[in-house]
């Protein structure tokens, strides 16, 4: 493995695999390796005696881009040799699932390896953090791939950060994604709503409304601080519901005061409506018994 190859696999995945500059095997002296293996410490192996490891931390692989690939290799070869473990004549794969599938696509018969002594711990931490520094996962992707390296290896956010050279606070920010609601989150993984609308959809705690708000987002082509603006409305919304109930109050009572009204003009005497949850009553005033037999007079003409 050239230099520029070493370097691409990255700091902390490099010194994960220990590699060196003539690849020799780990447990094994340069002079074994020579004899066992080419010089270059790379073996060309069946494709069919080959399998994904299945701990894997990338789910998805594009057709397309698969694609693209099998054409660079069926015209350049497989440049960067892939990674495995070997078992009873088999090979499982440690790093570089991509360009088997891809090597399967072109129809390439035997493949470039690199074999190496792992157990099932380093095997996972390897994979794990060649596919976070390849950085063709999605945000939801990588999110689950720093969560495995927290809850298995009990690596802190400085930990990962340090393995893959980002800061702490991106790795806090992809991680953060984990807390959307999961309709929101396979949005992401689709590529209709980034990790920064995603993080954005955070000020949101019911997970109900973080959909409904993100569903608008893609359906408008809503821009990050636009998804903030209708947040903030949302949530002054939340905030001062008084003058909505006041409104609903006061439409009943003026529907009162009308009939109060056109009572007092038919009756000629002063009127209240007391109403409250669709009951009530009617209290008609009267200041003589004359002025109440008049009363009497006017309901009994009712009828």
């Amino acid at each position: 493995m050239s230099k520029d190859i070493k370097r691409g696999l990255g700091k902390g995945l490099a010194a994960l695999i220990n590699t060196e500059e003539n690849l020799v095997s780990r447990g094994m002296s340069s002079d074994e390796n020579k004899e066992s293996q080419s010089s270059s410490g790379v073996l060309e192996i069946d494709i069919n005696k080959i399998e994904p490891n299945k701990n894997q931390p990338r789910k998805r692989f594009e057709e397309s881009a698969l694609e693209e690939l099998a054409q660079s290799i069926t015209e350049f070869g497989i440049i960067q040799p892939l990674i495995v473990t070997e078992k009873d004549g088999f090979y499982s794969i440690v790093a570089g699932e991509r360009r088997w599938r891809a090597a399967r696509i072109a129809k390439i018969k035997t493949v470039p390896v690199i074999v190496k002594q792992f157990d099932e711990m380093e095997t996972l931490q390897i994979a794990l953090i060649e596919n976070i520094q390849r950085q063709d996962l999605n945000p939801i992707e990588e999110a689950l791939c720093y969560q495995k390296l927290s809850d298995i290896f009990f690596f802190r956010h400085e930990d990962i950060a340090a393995k893959i050279g980002k800061s702490r606070a991106s790795v806090s920010g992809v991680l953060s994604l984990l807390k959307l609601d999961l309709r929101v989150q396979n949005f992401i993984i689709e590529g209709k709503l980034s990790a920064s609308q995603g993080r954005k959809l955070l000020d949101v705690e019911d997970r109900n409304t973080q959909f409904e708000i993100a569903e608008k987002a893609i359906e408008e082509g809503l821009s990050v601080a636009q998804i903030g603006g209708i947040i903030e409305l949302i949530k002054k919304a939340l905030e001062n519901p008084e003058p909505e109930k006041e409104t609903k109050k006061a439409q009943p009572d003026a529907v009162y005061k009308s009939i109060e009204k056109d009572l007092m003009t038919i009756l000629g005497t002063k009127v209240n409506i007391k109403g409250k949850n669709n009951k009530g009553k009617i209290e008609i005033e009267y200041y003589s018994p004359e002025e109440l037999d008049r009363l009497i007079g006017i309901f009994k003409g009712m009828d």
